[in-house]
């Protein structure tokens, strides 16, 4: 039988088995972007347990209906995979979150005052009000931070804290009190400014890493647990309203090791997970890093959960992002780039080698080249002992590696996860180190070069959670203030972005073959924007949302005339929470 008669009979007999699936959701009149290839869209798409079924024409998707089959008209509008962030701290904040007044989107100084304010007359006796990253003050028309006289006049009789980046975190007068800060207030690496007469006046100064700021953030009010599920619940679904079906958890300070996890873990086998959730273990003692990851060898991971809640890929835990304590060099461009201290090889080449032995992927958390030049030293001495052979690696964030770093990232099979910090710190970097003519990070050198890039956000406590400015700054190389910071020849295509924040985030949890597309086979996670990505306007992207999310083939979130199809999520609690009085980011 000729080549071409097999085919036309295999077509056949597909095309007969394929009249007799039943899919359980079909979407119609939509323009859909399979992500498949740059302009490739199609009109409908059908999904059955969980996973695209077909794609393609109205009439021929709409022939896999049945009497169960859900469909859903898009009335036109654009479709794209549901978006992966590929490092977002989505754990921690969800036990936080409904403790938090957002600024992120704000778009005046005045405003996030007055926020500032009325969220503290509904905040009851004995907690806090707290605004924990996500803006800075180029989003505001003032262009400037608040003052501490401005903070203690808008809220004079609750404890208020407020943390800027990794940088710098405002305590009114209240909160100075409430934690006993003093003159004798010491911290190893961070300063309790003080005024005149040798009083704490609110300022704390990060020198150079966050652990003042966290530290401090420790020490203010927790959610109990009824309150932490809800919270969780909360932001999962924030996330879904911006349209992120994905992220990769890297870890956190003060984000422990089973307990902290637990909240999700039983959302995911309740059913009521709906961003799917890879995470990684991050060790929380300094110095005693290597005793951490040896007793969670030993430990069982959850994994049976629909692919809800799992660790890092399908195969194997994962490690990071910060592997030891002396490794990581935090971004904080308000203080000069911090040297990593000598004992940084021996200890962090414990981990590695252990993490290799084991097939444990890992990642690094490495803003500037200096420390990721030593970084791969360690890597490149453990793989000539024991071969990487395939393990994959990431180096997260990456503002300043070179291209001779990216080559040696290359051969040992690792990838760059990168974040739109600098569109929150661009005017930060450019006044310590002068105006930059190559890109930060240098992601058009990593495309051209083959490396693996995922986009993601570094949310919650520095930069925002929301997805779509990290997408605006790579197609306008634009800060959160305007400034231009990227030269024309390395801003990428609406494709090229959205293809980072789909599979190219997915392979930073080993999913590029299972999600960032919508095509057969695929996991049905996908969004309906109530605006064309791939043609509005760019400064409108950065203000995008969803309209309709669905995950694992289930509406999760609706709006508009999807509203009735999503569930209701529970009301806030407790009562007197920033969400239930704002919601989160102040996009609309």
């Amino acid at each position: 039988m000729k080549a071409t008669s097999i085919n036309v009979l295999l077509a056949g007999l597909f095309a007969a088995g394929f009249a007799h699936a039943q899919a359980d959701l079909v979407v119609t009149n939509g323009k859909i972007a399979t992500m498949a290839k740059e302009g490739e869209f199609v009109q409908a798409l059908a999904v059955k347990d969980g996973k695209v079924l077909a794609t393609g024409s109205n009439a021929s998707i709409l022939k896999l209906k049945r009497g169960h089959t859900q469909v859903i008209d898009a009335g036109g509008r654009t479709v794209i995979p549901g978006l992966v962030d590929s490092h977002l701290h989505v754990i921690r904040e969800g036990l936080n979150y409904n403790m938090e007044l957002r600024w992120d989107g704000v778009t005046s100084l005045k405003r996030a005052l007055e926020m500032l304010k009325e969220q503290a007359a509904r905040t009851p006796d004995g907690e806090w009000v707290k605004v924990v990253g996500g803006w800075n003050e180029y989003q505001f028309e003032e262009k400037r931070l608040p003052t501490l006289e401005e903070i203690n006049a808008a809220v004079p009789d609750k404890p208020v804290f407020i943390l800027y980046l990794y940088g710098l975190g405002f305590l009114n007068q209240k909160g100075v009190q409430t934690l006993g800060y003093s003159k004798d207030t010491r911290y190893k690496d961070g300063e309790v400014e003080l005024d005149a007469d040798g009083k704490p006046t609110g300022k704390l100064i990060a020198k150079p890493n966050a652990l003042i700021l966290y530290s401090t953030l420790a020490k203010t009010n927790k959610l109990n647990r009824d309150d932490q599920v809800n919270s969780t619940l909360h932001f999962y679904r924030e996330l879904n309203r911006l349209g992120v079906t994905s992220a990769i958890d890297a870890g956190g300070g003060f984000q422990n090791y089973p307990d902290d996890y637990g909240v999700s873990l039983e959302l995911a086998r309740n059913g009521k997970l709906t961003v799917r959730t890879s995470y990684y273990l991050f060790a929380q003692r300094p110095g005693k890093e290597l005793d951490d990851f040896q007793r969670w060898q030993g430990m069982t991971h959850p994994k049976k959960n629909d692919h809800m809640f799992y660790p890092n890929g399908f195969s194997a835990e994962g490690a990071g992002e910060n592997l030891v304590a002396s490794a990581a060099d935090f971004e904080n461009f308000l203080e000069p780039r911090p040297d990593l201290p000598d004992s940084m090889e021996g200890e962090l080449e414990q981990v590695v080698e252990l993490l290799v032995k084991n097939r444990w992927p890992f990642r690094l958390h490495a803003t500037y080249g200096e420390s990721i030049d030593r970084d791969l030293a360690v890597i490149e001495k453990v793989n000539a002992k024991t071969p990487l052979n395939g393990l994959r690696f990431i180096i997260d964030h990456g503002e300043t590696i070179t291209d001779a770093q990216l080559a040696r990232i290359k051969k040992l099979g690792g990838g760059v996860a990168v974040q739109d910090r600098i569109h929150f710190q661009g005017e930060a970097y450019w006044k310590r180190y002068g105006a930059q003519t190559r890109q930060m990070p240098p992601i058009r050198k990593m495309l051209d070069m083959k490396v693996p890039v995922g986009l993601g956000t570094d949310g919650t406590r520095v930069s925002s959670y929301n997805p779509w400015p990290s997408l605006y700054w790579t197609v306008t190389g634009k800060t959160a203030g305007g400034l231009q910071i990227w030269q024309g020849r390395d801003v990428l295509g609406r494709y090229e972005a959205l293809k980072l924040m789909t599979t190219g985030s997915a392979w930073m949890s080993g999913e590029e073959k299972v999600k960032g597309t919508i095509r057969r086979g695929q996991y049905a996670d996908f969004v309906v924007l109530p605006e064309d990505y791939f043609t509005v306007d760019a400064e409108r992207i950065k203000r995008l949302e969803s309209v309709l999310t669905v995950v694992n083939g289930k509406v999760v979130y609706g709006a508009g005339p999807y509203a009735s199809l999503a569930p209701q999520p529970p009301a806030v609690s407790p009562a007197w929470s920033p969400v239930a009085a704002f919601g989160g980011v102040q996009n609309r």
